[in-house]
């Protein structure tokens, strides 16, 4: 019992000595702590003295340097504001001496003013003595001529105007008889040059192709058998075979110079093949007509190379070879087209115009007859809308226009190639008709008109391609013109055979004349 009571004591002095440790402990650090704190204290005491000691010293280095530039601001503000009033003197002493000289100014401008005043008006009343003396004059002059001034100013006018007019026609007649002269000279001149640089042969075309046979025999082959073969080749060619009596040749007839040239190489392939039946002529006309085309084609191109015309539009070059298959009065109208645009870009050379447009109108100016077998309309008004649907230049579509005086020509590429078209259609040889049915042609049309009453005078002109009718102005009114225009076109669309159109163009004039006694 003793050891416990011995234990427990000891453990009662143990806790009671970590209390007094504990305690002790707890007061030295605190001294300790106290003793940091004084110390930090002190330390922060002097710093705070040491800084205010500083600012102290920079506000006093501050204050002097913003005195400094203080003073030495007031310094140059004071030098300027002198320098400033130096010049202000200056100038007050300049306006001073110019508002002197201005007033001197004004005092003598004001003397010349009135001066000035003073002589006009004594220049007014010398101008009103002198307007009534005039007029006095006047006055007197008319009495003594016995005509007013208004009427004698009249006739000195009338008399200058007149002979200024007569002098002026003179002058004009004089100078038209020498333009007209030199003009002509020129023109000769230029078209002999372009005449000469293109020259070339004509022959005219007709309208049937002739195939040669290699014997007799091949005539029925292509007959066939109860005539088969032969209805065959022109059903699909749309063209008629002739067999005669003409030893081993078949003549192939048909105005489409297309449909013609498909037959005819159609014809000589099956011959040359000697297989013939409706399949294989049938196979043959197809292949002929894709030759054809490709024929066209090239004939376009070849031509826009001869006449060095570039640029333009596949589907005109494709219906400017068309033209090679094409005639007017038995002349090739594709070789006509090189040839018209050949010397229209000659003659425009000499007259200082652009050549290639004028060559670019002349190949284009029949461009329309490639249509006129599948559209209906005249050459010229095809060849319009052909070019304008192909965006072609203005002028050339004037040129076109205006080839055949379907319209009025206003510009100079339009008389370049009517002037280039009438010489290509005028050469020897290169149209078939003949100048003793051409008058009779010419002679028929003017006589169809003067048939119908009311007609006084006809004249066919343009080379039989228009009519002008004179009609009596008592007999024939506005609106009978129309109805005998049209029965005029009606008669002569039955009675005559013609190529393109005819312009029936009536005129109608009515004079007054009366007699003053």
């Amino acid at each position: 019992m003793s050891d416990f009571i011995v234990a427990l004591i000891a453990a009662g002095a143990l806790v009671v000595g970590l209390l007094i440790g504990i305690i002790v402990g707890i007061t030295y650090r605190k001294k300790i702590a106290e003793s940091k704190i004084g110390s930090a204290e002190e330390q922060a005491r002097k710093i705070l003295e040491e800084s205010i000691k500083t600012a102290e010293s920079r506000k006093k280095e501050a204050l002097i340097e913003a005195k400094e530039e203080i003073l030495k601001a007031r310094n140059e503000a004071e030098h300027e504001l002198k320098e400033r009033r130096k010049e202000v003197s200056r100038l007050e002493r300049r306006i001073a001496q110019k508002e002197e000289s201005l007033d001197a100014k004004i005092e003598t401008i004001e003397r010349k003013d009135e001066l000035l005043n003073k002589k006009i008006k004594e220049t007014q009343e010398l101008e009103q003595q002198i307007s009534q003396t005039l007029k006095q004059q006047i006055e007197m002059l008319e009495k003594i001529s016995g005509i007013t001034a208004q009427q004698a100013k009249e006739e000195l006018i009338a008399q200058v105007e007149s002979e200024i007019k007569h002098e002026t026609a003179q002058k004009i007649a004089e100078y038209e008889a020498r333009f007209k002269e030199e003009a002509d000279a020129k023109a000769k001149d230029i078209l002999s040059i372009a005449i000469q640089r293109c020259a070339a042969d004509h022959i005219s075309e007709i309208a049937i192709s002739v195939v040669t046979l290699p014997n007799e025999e091949m005539k029925g082959r292509i007959i066939g058998r109860e005539g088969r073969n032969i209805r065959t080749i022109e059903t699909l060619t749309g063209v008629d075979l002739i067999i005669d009596d003409t030893p081993e040749v078949i003549t192939l007839s048909g105005f489409d110079p297309v449909r013609r040239e498909i037959a005819r190489i159609a014809l000589e392939r099956l011959i040359a093949d000697g297989r013939i039946h409706p399949a294989r002529i049938e196979e043959m006309v197809e292949k002929s007509r894709r030759e054809v085309e490709t024929s066209i084609k090239q004939a376009g191109e070849r031509a826009t190379f001869e006449t060095g015309v570039h640029g333009m539009n596949s589907e005109l070059v494709k219906l400017l070879g068309r033209l090679k298959f094409r005639t007017s009065y038995g002349q090739n109208a594709l070789r006509h087209s090189i040839e018209v645009s050949l010397l229209s870009g000659i003659i425009a050379d000499e007259l200082g115009v652009d050549s290639a447009l004028a060559k670019r109108a002349g190949l284009l100016h029949d461009i329309g007859k490639a249509l006129t077998q599948e559209v209906e309309g005249s050459h010229v008004q095809l060849g319009v809308e052909t070019a304008r649907k192909y965006k072609e230049h203005r002028d050339v579509v004037h040129a076109i226009e205006a080839h055949h005086n379907d319209v009025d020509p206003k510009t100079i590429i339009a008389l370049i190639v009517q002037a280039a078209d009438a010489i290509s259609a005028a050469r020897p040889g290169a149209r078939r008709e003949d100048i003793e049915n051409y008058i009779k042609r010419l002679q028929k049309l003017e006589e169809i008109a003067n048939g119908f009453n009311g007609v006084e005078k006809t004249f066919a002109i343009q080379a039989g391609r228009e009519i002008r009718i004179m009609v009596k102005p008592d007999v024939i009114d506005d609106d009978g013109m129309k109805i005998l225009a049209r029965d005029i076109s009606k008669k002569i669309e039955g009675e005559l055979d013609y190529p393109g159109q005819i312009k029936v163009h009536l005129i109608r004039e009515s004079r007054t004349i009366d007699f003053a006694k």
